[in-house]
């Protein structure tokens, strides 16, 4: 098994999406990038800590290589935006790719060149690319939050469920078994 560790945005969106992509095993909700050590959601939200909202996906590389997580990563969010993704604003909801060994560093720039050639969005890609840092996990509440809870809330309604539904169709081949 790998690990990756991804930011687009709030982490519900990008957990809700990889929890059904086959080959990973487990999706955790958590914080990486800032400087306080065991930041709350509430501290990191006030975009002081520098922590971004990520997630850390364990996956097994012969089901799911990197590459794939990362074709999945560039579908679900806007990674043109500078610390925000749609109304969420902040440097807490940066797209970051927190790489893990040279050759998750060296995949992530070559998948951010390649896609900026193609000219896929009218502005270029922002994504940091950085080494991965002590990760610290988000609150249980956070955690399997849009499975839980689902269309009883708004914003998974409006901003989750669409992201959910657009990996389901773009992947529909790639979704796990269950």
């Amino acid at each position: 098994m790998e690990t990756a560790t991804l930011a687009g945005g709030c982490f519900w969106c990008l957990e809700a999406v990889f929890d059904q992509f086959e080959g990973v095993a487990s999706v955790e909700s958590g914080y990486m990038g800032g400087e306080k050590a065991e930041p709350t959601y509430e501290e990191v939200c006030t975009g002081r800590t520098g922590h971004a909202e990520v997630v850390r996906i364990t996956f097994d590389p012969a089901v799911a290589g990197y590459r794939d997580l990362l074709e999945v990563f560039f579908t679900i969010h806007d990674p043109t935006t500078k610390n925000r993704q749609g109304h969420d604003v902040g440097t807490q909801y940066r797209s970051a790719i927190f790489f893990h060994s040279p050759e998750q560093e060296a995949a992530a720039r070559e998948t951010i060149a390649r896609l900026d050639a193609a000219g896929l969005w009218p502005k270029p890609i922002v994504t940091q690319v950085e080494p991965a840092g002590e990760f610290w996990p988000a609150e249980d509440y956070h955690q399997e939050y849009f499975e839980r809870v689902g269309g009883r809330n708004p914003y998974c309604s409006a901003v989750v469920e669409p992201k959910v539904l657009k990996f389901r169709e773009k992947f529909a081949s790639r979704l796990k078994r269950r």
